[in-house]
């Protein structure tokens, strides 16, 4: 049975557990045409409470696409450059250790919502590369 697109996804990291989250927004023109098109990643550490909620912002701009029509869903990336599918598990951690690596503490208590181009690049590079995800990441569990 396939995985409910809504259902929050389990990430384990450096000893941290985190539910996630893909949304995608936009505002809809008169024509009925779409514009300002975002994809918004939100890990919640677990259990409750535990830490800030993060929230990794794509919004489209000039060089860069963010998923929906006519790109795949979750698909963020520079038009001549690196690019992720934030339906990935993969690309998720590799997103979550670049904001680390940039200053983001999973303890903090209040919410973080993070730019998610500067992120991209290195996320693109570690996710393309040799690094096994597949023991950190956990699928299909909810919270509990």
């Amino acid at each position: 049975m396939p995985r409910h697109s809504k259902k929050p996804r389990r990430l384990i990291a450096d000893g941290h557990a985190y539910l996630w989250t893909l949304g995608h927004s936009h505002r809809v023109l008169d024509s009925g045409r779409s514009a300002d098109c975002c994809e918004i990643l939100t890990l919640y550490p677990q259990p409750a409470g535990t830490g800030s909620v993060l929230r990794i912002v794509f919004a489209e701009g000039p060089g860069r696409y963010v998923g929906g029509f006519p790109m795949g869903s979750g698909d963020v990336g520079y038009v001549r450059g690196g690019s992720l599918n934030l339906h990935e598990p993969g690309a998720v951690r590799a997103l979550l250790d670049a904001a680390s690596a940039r200053g983001w503490q999973p303890g903090e208590r209040r919410a973080v919502e993070v730019d998610g181009w500067p992120l991209l690049e290195a996320a693109a590079a570690s996710n393309g590369g040799a690094r096994d995800w597949s023991n950190s990441v956990e699928t299909g569990h909810e919270s509990g």
